[in-house]
């Protein structure tokens, strides 16, 4: 474990190993965390009951009790302190994470020899799509029916985890705006942990694991520790997504090449679009991920480097689930029609003449040529 630690880091993954509580006070995890208010996403919501349900077995058996209890968990309240949920939920999950520890090195002993120091067990990285299951690859549905535990993101859909197979232990590590449920780091040190136990552990991304999802960082610490692992590839949601909408990424005559670009800067804050000047070409397709906060200034940018303001465009929530809803509009005008469909995150946006190709483009402009008639 060459990595340092930060305080809370050593705080939590340390505890895995000892016999000693983090926390004195811990609190019922109905009293801190359960909403059903989340109840209609296609994803793993941070404070959802349906969470904690999935992953009721991380949690001793008086927590067990308070999950079934849906009338009492539903009425509960989020206190504003999300640094001390966190906290406390890890504290909460330790002693059942201890245990499934021990139980995985005993049956690697018992099938015969120590467990090495480099760890037998497997480690994968599985992209799960945008979000259809069907669009999982075969080998993502054998590698995730057959794990024993089960590290997944927010953006996992809700039916892609309902095919992990029932011996398989599932917990979340997702991350919001404003609610890191664990840093990345202690995902780097679970995931070293328990392959070192001998267990066979997928990590579940959504999208492709290696595109804006930080698989290398993962993959990269844990060859360092010796820990081989497999990267089993997604369809990235630019794909899946334009897919779905018959938008065509590239076309010839129309779009030469493709960018994939993220919206959210490593230190925050509301403009990390600086690569603009270089994106605003009106040859090439733009795909902007997690750009919701950042599009107004990337709009003006993009068009004040070159890009007409006519441009086509799209915004797609939810993307390829049930819950998909979409905007087309011109460039200059997306921001605001997305404000006005008050889109949430996850959403997807397609900058470039090809979303002029798709069939939802043309009844777009029909819809409004009609209520302008009218």
């Amino acid at each position: 474990m060459a990595l340092p630690y930060n305080h809370h880091y050593k705080l939590s993954l340390s505890s895995l190993f000892s016999g000693k509580p983090i926390s004195s006070r811990l609190q019922p995890i109905c009293c801190l965390q359960c909403n059903s208010s989340v109840s209609s996403s296609p994803f793993t919501e941070k404070h959802s009951l349906q969470r904690y349900q999935r992953d009721r077995w991380v949690y001793d058996n008086n927590q067990r009790l308070s999950l079934n209890n849906n009338d009492h968990a539903g009425s509960c309240s989020i206190p504003p302190d999300t640094h001390s949920i966190r906290l406390n939920d890890i504290a909460l999950q330790l002693p059942e994470l201890r245990k499934l520890l021990q139980v995985l090195k005993h049956k690697r002993e018992s099938c015969g020899g120590q467990v090495s120091r480099n760890g037998p067990g497997n480690v994968f990285l599985v992209g799960t799509g945008p979000g259809d299951p069907d669009l999982l690859t075969l080998k993502a549905v054998r590698v995730i029916q057959n794990a024993d535990l089960l590290l997944y993101d927010r953006l996992v859909s809700n039916a892609v985890l309902d095919l992990v197979g029932p011996d398989a232990r599932l917990l979340y590590v997702g991350k919001t705006a404003g609610y890191h449920s664990r840093t990345q780091e202690e995902i780097h040190e679970l995931l070293l942990s328990f392959a070192e136990a001998g267990a066979t552990v997928v990590r579940l991304k959504g999208g492709d694991p290696l595109v804006f999802g930080r698989g290398g960082e993962e993959m990269d610490f844990l060859q360092q520790q010796g820990i081989q692992v497999k990267v089993i590839p997604g369809i990235t949601a630019a794909s899946g997504i334009a897919a779905e909408l018959g938008i065509p990424l590239t076309h010839r005559g129309v779009a030469n090449s493709v960018r994939f670009l993220t919206g959210h800067s490593r230190k925050g804050g509301t403009d990390p679009l600086f690569v603009a000047e270089n994106a605003a070409d009106p040859d090439s397709t733009l795909v902007v991920y997690m750009g919701l906060s950042t599009l107004p200034s990337l709009a003006l940018k993009l068009m004040h480097h070159g890009l007409p303001p006519d441009t086509p465009a799209a915004a797609v929530e939810r993307g390829t689930t049930p819950q998909q809803r979409m905007v087309f509009a011109e460039v200059k005008d997306l921001a605001d029609k997305i404000k006005m469909a008050e889109l949430v995150s996850p959403t997807l946006i397609i900058i470039g003449k090809v979303v002029a190709l798709s069939p939802f483009w043309r009844q777009s402009l029909k819809e409004e040529s009609c209520l302008v008639e009218a």
